[in-house]
């Protein structure tokens, strides 16, 4: 059996929404045990949407897979000083919950070394840089995405549906537990670890060079609609009322489509009338409506099988647009055929693909990539309270009975 990459790191988690849950679940699937503790009852994220027709929530089941969970009265003065404990022994905490009161990190810290335990990791995500509250909707529409999404006949911004940020940001937070835990082992010691939601989409926002953009030109983008900026890439209608989109970026992927299309000539003769070089993407751009309007005369007369077979037989880049729905029922991606996805019953849910981590080791087909349901909701109180913290079961029939803790 491999030993799974994160095998040996424990970390504590007390988390909410996509963030931080998403950082903690991708270190559990790497192999690391993941304590995530809840407010009895359920946490403010614990009904969110979708959910179930018995209204389990098939979110807060997608953002835990394969931690442990513990239930307990974050109110309690008792149950604060037990999770110290747990977090000290552990040595790594993950949160975007308030770093104040009992969670102060120079508080944490200290009780750590008061326990024993020296160099605890903390890792703590914000909203902004200067503690102001920040959510991936709000962070999103002042960065001017939105303003560069839709089509252009209509000024109205249009927010993205995934939320990005979030999950770059969950990332960036196991990344930066990861980078601390081995400066750790290094001899720098442990220490407090910040990421800031708001930093993850401004430093975005920079890297893809939309800051010099339009610091240095001055200039507002444009939107282009399904159009890819600066390159060659549209969505086409087939006969059937479905759509595909199509991305030629590299001269293999340009000269693909031509072929597949059966429009070499027509685009020569576009580019000699333009006087333009159609083998440079940014000159394919400039012109992209005129291109558009010679390949979708071909679009339109077929099928979407149909142009799937020609544009596969080419070797042309391209998806078809589809639903959720369409998506697990067409496309085999989606399914047990790739090593990404276990079938599992999910308690409270039923049996449905279940993701384990997008990272193979040893290779695409590792068929081992951590797939694993989420926990019932204080599924592992009793086993974390009398096996990390040594609780008889006395102590632990005092705190169920006074409601501290629950057993799910």
């Amino acid at each position: 059996m491999v030993t799974a990459p994160l095998a040996g790191l424990s970390v504590v988690e007390g988390t909410a929404f996509v963030a931080a849950p998403s950082g903690g679940m991708t270190l559990a699937q790497l192999g690391a045990d993941v304590i995530r503790f809840d407010q009895v009852g359920g946490g403010i994220d614990h009904r969110r949407w979708p959910l179930t027709a018995d209204g389990v929530s098939l979110y807060w089941n997608g953002l835990n897979k394969g931690k442990r969970s513990l239930a307990v009265d974050l109110r309690d003065g008792e149950v604060t000083e037990l999770l110290t404990e747990l977090i000290a022994g552990a040595g790594n905490f993950l949160t975007n919950f308030p770093a104040r009161g009992w969670m102060d990190p120079e508080r944490l810290t200290t009780r750590s070394r008061e326990l024993g335990h020296d160099d605890l990791v903390m890792v703590v995500v914000t909203g902004s840089h200067d503690g102001t509250t920040a959510l991936d909707y709000t962070v999103n529409c002042a960065v001017g995405y939105p303003s560069l999404t839709g089509h252009p006949d209509d000024p109205r911004p249009v927010n993205n549906v995934v939320p990005a940020w979030d999950l770059v940001c969950g990332q960036m937070a196991a990344t930066g537990l990861l980078a601390a835990d081995r400066r750790r082992r290094l001899g720098g010691g442990g220490g407090l670890v910040t990421i800031a939601l708001a930093d993850v989409a401004l430093a975005t926002v920079g890297a893809l060079g939309n800051l010099a953009e339009a610091q240095v030109n001055g200039t507002e983008r444009d939107r282009v609609g399904n159009a890819i900026y600066g390159a060659f890439g549209r969505d086409f209608v087939t006969s059937d009322g479905r759509r595909a989109m199509v991305v030629a970026i590299t001269a293999k992927q340009w000269s693909g489509l031509q072929a597949a299309t059966g429009t070499a000539d027509v685009v020569a003769a576009l580019a000699d009338e333009l006087e333009v070089d159609l083998g440079d993407e940014g000159e394919r751009y400039l012109v992209t409506d005129r291109l558009c309007a010679l390949f979708e005369p071909w679009f339109a007369a077929r099928t979407l099988t149909e142009v799937a077979a020609a544009l596969d037989e080419h070797e042309v880049c391209w998806g078809p647009y589809r639903s959720v729905v369409q998506m697990v029922a067409e496309d085999p991606r989606a399914s047990t055929e790739n090593p990404l996805f276990a079938e599992l019953d999910q308690p409270g849910v039923g049996r449905h693909l279940v993701p384990g981590s997008p990272l193979a080791f040893g290779g695409a087909d590792a068929v081992d990539r951590g797939a694993m349901v989420a926990p019932r909701l204080g599924q592992h109180t009793e086993e974390i309270l009398t096996g990390e913290l040594g609780l008889s079961a006395g102590a632990l029939g005092a705190l169920v009975d006074r409601g501290a803790v629950a057993l799910g």
